[in-house]
């Protein structure tokens, strides 16, 4: 290893916790991750997470996201890493997650003791055991009753960027609230799983950044404050559990004691703001104004860079992790890679080398036909099922198998650019679209992609 400054990230996502160090080049110099049912299968979780017998209700440990840490950094020590050459860390965690701190968990984050590992220092600072995360869908009547304090669908989404989510924080808080009083009684801080990381390595409680508050059905994104009434609608007291938030660049100070003692940190080592995943990944991708970035997997994602956002009923709108003055857009559309897998294997004999050819042998436009195909519920639109229209505007129950081919791809990429301009979206002349995920290897695909929208590179 060098001499020169390293820089080390974590990600706390939902089925395993990463670590990356990278050194002033951006070469990686160290990568490991803990993957959380095989790495520590005490915790019971598949797929990193609890599944509640309602189906609905899905949580995660939060010891057992401690003790990864735990396992992660000693396994960096193990190793001979250097962990004095770490000039700044950082990391992202899942959206949307929510940490409960007990009262008087604080003065323990403060001196925590250097001999004894984060999970079992930190074990009883909890009120709440098991995390809801970004998964859960239980909270649909929190989502109505949180819309309907603040005047409807539309003017929550005004405020804080969306519509009422089941999986936004403040919905899951208003549950606690609801249905355990006590232990959020007893809870003087609630962290989102990026600040409650955070929080590990400054030994105090780290603030909500702004990219990460703003999926929480709380934070007015255009004031950058907590909006009263939707924190009145979710639970007393939320004001003072929640803390401050900052924005998602702000160095919050640097590591504590404890990681100075145990690991060989430098003293010096800054920690900046942890964020959300989605944020992290326009932030990594370098978007820049005007810029689009979509993940062609499983589900199709599109991340934005806009400056004068519409906020609608679909799709999010959050601050900016680069430049709090401006926006990011993140839209979700369920039916991606399955769907054109299922029209590969309908349509050109499971081959994408021939779904390729009748991509090129078509023309732009498909005479007129167009598609939109949903096989399981969408969730921008909320629809299912497939819908084909002629060149004359009629309903149809088919189309011939090239027609087919070019109709979904098309309509698929048309949709993108129909709810990213709702919110507000604009192509500039230097407008970029960088494409990834499995898809993205398919340069017929990309083809009518850059045909749909402007030109696209794919990374």
């Amino acid at each position: 290893m060098d001499s020169a400054a390293h820089y080390l990230g974590f990600d706390f996502s939902t089925q395993q916790l990463k670590v990356i160090a990278v050194n002033e080049q951006l070469h990686v110099v160290y990568e490991d991750n803990v993957q959380f049912d095989k790495d520590l299968p005490e915790f019971g979780t598949q797929g990193g997470v609890h599944v509640h017998e309602d189906k609905l209700t899905v949580t995660s440990p939060v010891l057992m996201w401690l003790k990864a840490l735990d396992c992660i950094l000693d396994r960096m020590k193990a190793s001979g890493f250097n962990f004095s050459k770490i000039k700044a860390l950082s990391g992202t965690g899942q959206q949307h997650g929510s940490v409960y701190w007990r009262t008087a968990s604080r003065e323990v984050l403060n001196h925590l003791p250097a001999e004894q590992p984060l999970h079992i220092a930190l074990q009883t600072c909890f009120s709440i055991s098991d995390s809801p995360i970004w998964m859960d869908s239980s909270t649909r009547a929190e989502c109505h009753h949180l819309e309907k304090s603040i005047g409807g669908a539309q003017v929550l989404a005004n405020i804080t960027g969306s519509r009422a989510y089941e999986r936004f924080t403040g919905n899951q808080i208003a549950k606690v609230y609801k249905q355990k009083p006590k232990e959020y009684s007893q809870c003087e801080r609630i962290s989102l799983v990026s600040s409650f990381a955070a929080s590990l390595f400054i030994g105090d409680y780290a603030p909500i950044d702004y990219s990460d508050g703003s999926g929480m059905n709380l934070l007015d994104i255009h004031k950058k404050t907590w909006d009263e009434t939707c924190l009145n609608a979710c639970a007393p007291g939320l004001k003072e559990k929640l803390g401050s938030v900052v924005p998602s660049s702000s160095v919050l100070g640097n590591v504590s004691s404890y990681h100075v003692q145990r690991y060989g940190f430098s003293p010096h080592c800054s920690v900046v703001a942890f964020t959300g995943d989605n944020p992290a990944s326009l932030a990594g991708m370098r978007l820049e104004e005007g810029d689009i970035a979509v993940s062609l997997g499983t589900s199709d994602t599109l991340f934005l860079w806009i400056k004068d956002p519409t906020p609608a009923l679909e799709g999010h709108i959050f601050i900016n992790p680069v430049h709090f003055e401006d926006y990011m857009a993140l839209l979700c559309f369920k039916n991606g890679s399955l769907m054109r897998e299922k029209i590969r294997d309908n349509c050109s004999s499971a081959s994408w080398e021939e779904f390729s050819n009748i991509l090129r042998s078509t023309p732009p436009g498909n005479n007129g036909h167009i598609g939109f195909f949903f096989d399981v519920m969408e969730i921008t639109p909320q629809v299912v099922g497939i819908h084909r229209f002629n060149a004359k505007n009629q309903k149809v129950s088919e189309f011939p198998q090239d027609v087919e081919v070019r109709a979904l791809i098309e309509g698929q990429f048309m949709a993108k650019r129909i709810y990213a301009e709702r919110l507000g979206y604009k192509i500039l002349p230097q407008t970029k679209i960088l494409a990834t995920g499995g898809a993205s290897c398919n340069q017929d695909i990309l083809q009518v992609h850059y045909l749909c929208l402007v030109r696209c590179f794919r990374i």
